[in-house]
Order: structure tokens, then C-alpha cells, then sequence
């Protein structure tokens, strides 16, 4: 037999699953050269959520960090992975989008493209598997492995047949809750080899505590490939570890052909910086150990221990644990993987917190049960379909032929912030994300790793009034704590709280409770410093009866009462109860909210785009 050949997670699943996606460029560069040299089949170092943490979270260009990659790892394949017919995000996209994104991620460096589709339905991966082939990669199609009624042996062949069918070059189980057992992986990988004769990879995660076990049987029928990583970004949540993986293997006849003592190398640089950034171990608790009931994937448990504490509700999470397989079958036994998990995942906290089962219901579900992320694997319960969708219509085709083209559009609105058609993709995929980070790019201003955060512009660049109220308004959603800028002889600081305040025209709620300025002469065509304790742009209007409109999550605000509407909630509206009024943007879905009474909107107290906190009134009414 051969051996076993390996590919490293490290720089891409394995710090997402643990570390949230927080390790930056800077972090990897330093061992790339010799993670270079180890012999990997492939290197996994892009896609997944790296793409949207680094616009949002890091201040870093993906697309740069790609390249960088690139210039360092001269001999070992770069993979990504990619979400189908949603690439690196939570949505559909059109296919002028998805064919263009593939592309430049070819020419950027990936050499292997591992394409899933979360439902595995193979309509949405047919564009990314075309495009890829056309751009030179190699295709790895997915077939994403679960438990349910519906997930049968014959399903997963039936999948894979019909992948290999469109051209697949390989296959991949993909196992992301860690739900593979040993036997069953032994089938799974025996089965595809004998009907499909096709190359076969394996990826587990550690959750449950079977991945190397798993892998030790795969090998046994076959397997050509295997995911682990990095042991200080192992076990837990994330992969296996190398080092385990191949001192296990060592004695069998497929013994994969890596270097021990290089591996603890390598596993001394990442634990250094583990230890120097604070990151986590991965570890195996006890609700981890419950996988085979509640089917949460590795990285969904990490973000719903970081979504229960931003809502103050951590206590909460076995209840949440107890509601996911109950809201899951609901909704057609979807598998648990990007976004499916996010909405499954969502709906199950929000079915815990508010009280009240399907009293909340983020857009991105309605589209789910609508059919815009394809057909799930059984059919979902008519009556919690009846509550979501109400009437609405069901689409039978496929979801991306419902989608007008969108690159023209992401060109036109982006045309004066993008530099390269990079950017235009980067602004297609998540518009928002990447104005600001377009914005702050232009400043000269970057995220420093001091706490507290500190934005610094270019020491040239000149700043009016109307630039630094956009500065300030921008940093509302960022972990930034502190904005020291100087223009023209004035020097403002301002540094997060908890209290709002004014800037000018434009209100900063829940986030700037100090704005500071030296005395220093007026800039041309404005008033003095002291407009930064101007009044708020809406006022609170002379009204009896006023209700409050509050917050039932933590989250991001959003005057459009949807995600693709134009219009925006406005003063002197008059509303209805259960009307939608608001997007509240929390744990990855945009969530709509609903009018509780009836009335005239006499106030908004939250500006579009700002943070908000659990129970904070976003609109007064006049009942």
C-alpha cells in the first residue's frame, strides 16, 4: 500500500476552530518556509472564514495574505475551501461572482480547491467546480458526512458518484462535527474506492474523540489522504494532531513519510505564539463529548460559547445543546456545517432566549426554508414551515438561477474605494465589511496588537472635520478602544465607553463616551471643536404614550427592515405590531426585528451601522 499522504490544517481550520481566525500574517510567515519542507501533500491556508475575519476582524487584506503565502511556500500545494455557490461566505452568490472569485483565488495561489456544499446538494457546487476546473485547480469535491434518518451509505456513494460525474478530481468526507466513527469510516472510504476508483481524503475533527481512531481504519480501506495539524492547534475543537497521527501510523504498512523531530519544530514555534498571544488549547469537554447527540461541529462550539457570552447567557448552552438536534430535524436534518450550522445554530438561541420557539427568526432561515440554499436532505416540518414562511412560495430550482448578476453592481458601488479587481470581489462578498475596511486602508489606518487598540493615521494625511466624523463613526463595531487623530492644528481623542455621545450630526451610541479636543483654531468652513457636542440629529419629539422598540440580542443595528431592501426605517413612520422594523446583525445572520406595538416612530435612538446591547431601546413610539 502507499502511505498515507497528509495535509496540514494549521494555518486555516485549525486556528479557526480554536483561535477564532485570529492568527495574522505576521504570526505565519516565520515558519512557512519550514512548513514548506515537511512533505505535506498540501498546505490548507485560505478560505473558510479566514476571508471575512481578515477584512473585519485583523485589517488585513485576504487576498494580500494569500500572495504572501505564496511568495514563502515554494514546493507544497496551497488548498482553500470553499462554501459552493457561497464561497467564503453566508449566502448564495451570482455566478458571474463565484466564477471570478475561483478565478483570482487561482491566479493568487491556491493550487487545490475543496468545494462543499452544506446540503449537499450538488446543483450548487456544479458553477465553483466549472470554474475551478477552467482556472487550472484541482477540484476536491465534498461530500459533507452526518447522522440522520435521511444520511445513509447510500446517499453519501450516490453524492459522490454524482460528483465525480461533473469532474470532481477528488473526493473528500468531510466530517466536521467529528461524527465519523471508525467503522463506518472504514465502509465510507472502502465503498467510494471500490464503486468510484477515485482519490479519496479524509477530514475529521477531534471533537468527539475518535479522528485518530477514524484514521487509522481509513488507512486500513484505503484513504490517500488525511487532515491534521499543528499539535498546540489540535485535539478539541480542531484536528488531530500530526505528531500522534504518525506515531500511530508508524508501524503499519501505509506509515505516512514525515519527519518527527521537524514536526516538534514546527509544534515549539506555534505553541510559542500560543503562550505569547494568550490563544487556547483544544480541549474535550464534557458538552464536546455529547456530539453524537446534539451534532455541533467543532468550530460552531466555539462561536456558540463566544454567541451565549455576548448575549450574557452562557449558562444557558446546554438548553441551546438540548434545542439544535430538536430545531435541526424541524428543518429537514441539514447538516451542521457552514451556514446551515449558523442557522440551525441561531435559531436554536434565539428559540432559548426569547422564551418563545420561532418568536425571532433570522432572514437567513426563511430563506433556508424558502429553498434559497437549496433542497434539504427531508422534508421540513409543514407546521414550523407554516410559521416561518408562512404562505410564501418554496423554490424547486436552483437557488443561484434566482440571482440577477452581481459584479456590474459591485463595481459601480465600489469604484471609488477599489484598487484592483480583488477588491471589487472582496466588496461583492461582504459590501459592508469591506467599504470600512477600504475606508480605514485609504486613512493609513491599521489595527495595532497593543491594548488598548490604537489607530494611528499616516503622519501626512490631512483630516477635515467631515473625515474624522466619519473615522469616529466607523470604529463603532471594532475592538478598537482608543482614536487619536491630528489635523491642521487640532488633535481629537476619542476613546470607547459606555455613554453615547454627538459627533456633529452624527450620533455614536454605545461606544464613544469621551470626545476630546485641544484648543487650536477653526477649520476652514466649520466651527470650533466644540461641535463634537453638538445635538443629536433626531430629537426626542413631544409625545404621550412613548414605547420602546429594545433589542433582544446583542448585535449590530440596521435602520433596512431587511437585508435587501433600499429603504430604511424613518421618523414619523407609523408601524404595526409583528412588522418588521429593523436588522439586528448577531452571530453571523441578519436577524429582522418586530415591532411589539403599534404606533408613530417619534425616535431613533440607534444610528445605522452601530453596535447595540441586549435590552437597549432602538425606537421610540408614540402609541
Amino acid at each position: 500500500m502507499k502511505p498515507v499522504r497528509i495535509t496540514d490544517t494549521t494555518l486555516r481550520d485549525a486556528h479557526q476552530s480554536l483561535w477564532a481566525t485570529r492568527m495574522k500574517t505576521e504570526d505565519l510567515v516565520p515558519i512557512l518556509a519550514e512548513l514548506d519542507q515537511v512533505g505535506y501533500h498540501s498546505l490548507e491556508v485560505w478560505g473558510g472564514a479566514t476571508f471575512d475575519v481578515g477584512l473585519r476582524f485583523l485589517g488585513e487584506d485576504p487576498w494580500e495574505r494569500l500572495r504572501t503565502i505564496k511568495k514563502h511556500v515554494k514546493n507544497t500545494p496551497l488548498q482553500m475551501l470553499l462554501r459552493g455557490q457561497s464561497l467564503v461566505g453566508y449566502q448564495h452568490y451570482p455566478d458571474d461572482v463565484v466564477r471570478e472569485f475561483v478565478q483570482l483565488s487561482v491566479k493568487n495561489g491556491i493550487d487545490i480547491i475543496r468545494i462543499f456544499d452544506a446540503l449537499n446538494d450538488v446543483r450548487n457546487m456544479i458553477v465553483p467546480m466549472e470554474a475551478a476546473k477552467k482556472a487550472g485547480a484541482h477540484v476536491q469535491a465534498s461530500v459533507v458526512y452526518t447522522i440522520s434518518p435521511v444520511h445513509t451509505l447510500e446517499h453519501y456513494l450516490d453524492t459522490a458518484r454524482a460528483l465525480v460525474d461533473l469532474g470532481a478530481d477528488s473526493i473528500c468526507i468531510k466530517d466536521m462535527a467529528g461524527l465519523l466513527t471508525p467503522i463506518r469510516a472504514y465502509k465510507l472510504v472502502s465503498l467510494i474506492k471500490e464503486e468510484l476508483g477515485v482519490m479519496v481524503q479524509l477530514h475529521t475533527h477531534y471533537i468527539g474523540g475518535m479522528g485518530t481512531i477514524a484514521y487509522v481504519k481509513a488507512a486500513e480501506a484505503g484513504v490517500d489522504v488525511i487532515d491534521t495539524a499543528s499539535v498546540p492547534l489540535a485535539f478539541g475543537a480542531s484536528q488531530p494532531p500530526v505528531e500522534l497521527v504518525v506515531r500511530a501510523l508508524q508501524e503499519f504498512e501505509f506509515a505516512p513519510q514525515l519527519d518527527i523531530p521537524q514536526l516538534f519544530r514546527i509544534a515549539n514555534y506555534f505553541e510559542d505564539l500560543r503562550k505569547s498571544r494568550g490563544f487556547e488549547r483544544g480541549i474535550t469537554r464534557i458538552s464536546d463529548m455529547r456530539v453524537f447527540e446534539h451534532q455541533v461541529p467543532g468550530g460552531m462550539i466555539s462561536n456558540l460559547v463566544s454567541q451565549l457570552e455576548e448575549q450574557k447567557a452562557l449558562n444557558r448552552i446546554n438548553e441551546v445543546l438540548d434545542e439544535i438536534p430538536r430545531v435541526r430535524a424541524e428543518l429537514g436534518y441539514p447538516p451542521l456545517v457552514t451556514p446551515t450550522s449558523q442557522i440551525v445554530g441561531t435559531q436554536a438561541v434565539l428559540n432559548v432566549l426569547s422564551g418563545t420557539r420561532y418568536k425571532l427568526i433570522p432572514a437567513e432561515v426563511k430563506a433556508y426554508v424558502g429553498g434559497l440554499y437549496g433542497k434539504p436532505p427531508a422534508p421540513i416540518d409543514p407546521d414550523i414551515q407554516k410559521k416561518i414562511i408562512g404562505d410564501g412560495e418554496v423554490i424547486t430550482v436552483r437557488p443561484a438561477d434566482k440571482l440577477a448578476p452581481g459584479l456590474e453592481k459591485a463595481e459601480q458601488e465600489s469604484k471609488d474605494l477599489a484598487r484592483s479587481r480583488e477588491d471589487v470581489l472582496s466588496y461583492a462578498l461582504f459590501p459592508q465589511v469591506a467599504k470600512k475596511f477600504f475606508v480605514e486602508r485609504e486613512k493609513g489606518i491599521t489595527v495595532s496588537d497593543k491594548n488598548p487598540v490604537i489607530l494611528t493615521p499616516k503622519e501626512d494625511s490631512k483630516l477635515d472635520l467631515k473625515e474624522i466624523k466619519e473615522l469616529i463613526k466607523l470604529i463603532g463595531d471594532t475592538d478598537i478602544t482608543e482614536l487619536n487623530l491630528e489635523s491642521e492644528g487640532v488633535k481629537v481623542s476619542i476613546k470607547k465607553g459606555s455613554a453615547p455621545v454627538s459627533v456633529g450630526a452624527l450620533p455614536v451610541m454605545a461606544t464613544v463616551a469621551e470626545v476630546s479636543a485641544q484648543p487650536a483654531p477653526a477649520l476652514p468652513g466649520t466651527s470650533t471643536a466644540k461641535d463634537f457636542q453638538g445635538a443629536p440629529e433626531i430629537m426626542a419629539a413631544s409625545a404621550k404614550n412613548v414605547q420602546y422598540i429594545k433589542s433582544p440580542m446583542v448585535g449590530t443595528f440596521y435602520r433596512s427592515p431587511s437585508p435587501d431592501a433600499g429603504s430604511f426605517v424613518e421618523l414619523g413612520q407609523t408601524v404595526k405590531a409583528e412588522e418588521t422594523v429593523c436588522i439586528i446583525e448577531a452571530m453571523k445572520l441578519m436577524n429582522e426585528i418586530e415591532a411589539e406595538i403599534s404606533g408613530k416612530i417619534v425616535e431613533i435612538l440607534v444610528e445605522n451601522g452601530q453596535p447595540v446591547e441586549f435590552g437597549q431601546p432602538l425606537f421610540a413610539v408614540e402609541t
